[in-house]
């Protein structure tokens, strides 16, 4: 009997682990499901080119798992019992149930508009491609002189932001963050972030928190009122809800606890990764919710896995940081070297050649998905048990 892998989501976390399953079991051995609501991989970390009028390469997942082994399921997942080790899917003409022996989830995360009032039904987001879509319409629709606002000081918020004034310069573009611009870079890269933000004309309103958005304007909390046609909502992501009703063991923030394989503490036949997963980095601090995680995260979960269902010795990886990318354009990035736990070093490449370098680890990201072994050969093993049953945290304690 084949052992059956289902993979929730398939952004950049969980279509690479399904093809590195693919590539690392025997084709007889297992089944291979990958559940997604969209029959295309999205580049998340392109977004805001999209919302900026931009078209993006379509990316379809029949080309990317064509004699792979990886059957492709379009649905929603509507629900996971992790006790009954069973997925309730919406397929869009009902509902079905979908056994598994092992669960990869990786359905990520969405935005997070924080409780903060007026956000949910004034303001957009950059976190899905639907909501880039709409963006791009609404942006579409202003005319020279329109106001637009980008809350958040983070990596979403300063692509953003840049992006759409870069591409847009009838439009008067702002940025509101809630710390100084740039607080987390290196004096070089911060003083490089302000100097392409002054030269697109962006005014930057710093040290500020938003208390409430409307249709045509937001509020800060002191006070102040900075006129938006269009807000966009860029303050951080938010966990999938649907890890609340699953029965695994979740972290304060929503995320599912996972140990250094990326097994669940409490379900050791489900495997967490991404933004759903919650895993500590170098120097024991919890790794961002990124692409820089994410991926390494996949690696790691595919691996495990398949080791423990050939009988092999189980891999783990060291999952460090290098640097943090960030688009200010197309003509403009900026590469801020970090150390292992992500603190900002001295170091920073800027200009275009910052963006040429951008633009290859975006390349190089989406080629990863359709290469998850980075195109090196692999031996598919055969399956010669099933995966431990045994909780986690009594293993590692026999």
């Amino acid at each position: 009997m084949q052992h059956r892998i289902v993979v929730l989501g398939a952004g950049y976390t969980g279509a690479v682990a399904a093809g590195r399953l693919a590539k690392r079991l025997h084709r007889e051995d297992v089944r291979i499901t990958l559940v997604n609501p969209e029959p295309d991989f999205v580049e998340r970390v392109r977004l805001h080119q999209l919302a900026a009028g931009q078209d993006l390469t379509p990316r379809p997942f029949g080309e990317i798992f064509d004699g792979t082994g990886v059957e492709l399921k379009l649905a929603r997942v509507a629900a996971v019992d992790a006790d009954r080790k069973a997925v309730t899917l919406d397929t869009g003409d009902g509902r079905e149930e979908l056994a598994y022996d092992s669960l990869v989830y990786a359905l990520g995360s969405g935005w997070n508009h924080g409780g903060v009032p007026g956000v949910a039904a004034h303001a957009h987001e950059l976190a899905s491609r639907p909501g880039a879509l709409r963006l791009r319409a609404r942006l579409a629709e202003l005319r020279a002189g329109g106001t637009v606002v980008v809350v958040g000081g983070g990596l979403t918020g300063l692509e953003a932001v840049t992006e759409i004034a870069e591409s847009r310069p009838d439009l008067d573009v702002a940025l509101v963050a809630r710390g100084a611009l740039g607080d987390w870079l290196s004096a070089k890269g911060g003083a490089h972030l302000r100097k392409v933000t002054a030269g697109l004309g962006i005014t930057v309103h710093e040290h500020q928190a938003v208390a409430e958005v409307a249709a045509d304007r937001l509020t800060t909390a002191d006070g102040t009122v900075v006129p938006a046609d269009v807000t966009v909502w860029t303050t951080g992501f938010a966990v999938h809800p649907l890890a609340e009703g699953t029965g695994l063991e979740l972290a304060a923030d929503g995320r599912i606890v996972v140990d250094a394989t990326m097994r669940s503490v409490s379900h050791p036949d489900v495997y967490a990764i991404g933004d759903a997963a919650t895993a500590v980095g170098p120097g024991g601090k919890p790794l961002r919710m990124s692409c820089a995680s994410g991926v390494p995260m996949a690696w790691q979960a595919a691996d495990a896995l398949a080791a423990r269902l050939t009988g092999a010795r189980v891999p783990e990886i060291s999952i460090r940081y290098a640097q943090q990318c960030v688009s200010l354009g197309r003509g403009e990035a900026l590469i801020q070297f970090v150390t292992a736990d992500d603190r900002a070093k001295e170091k920073a490449l800027t200009g275009r050649l910052a963006a040429r370098y951008k633009e290859l680890i975006c390349k190089g990201a989406a080629w990863g998905v359709a290469h998850p072994t980075l195109g090196l050969p692999t031996r598919r093993r055969r399956v010669v048990r099933q995966a431990a049953a045994a909780p986690v945290r009594e293993e590692a304690a026999a």
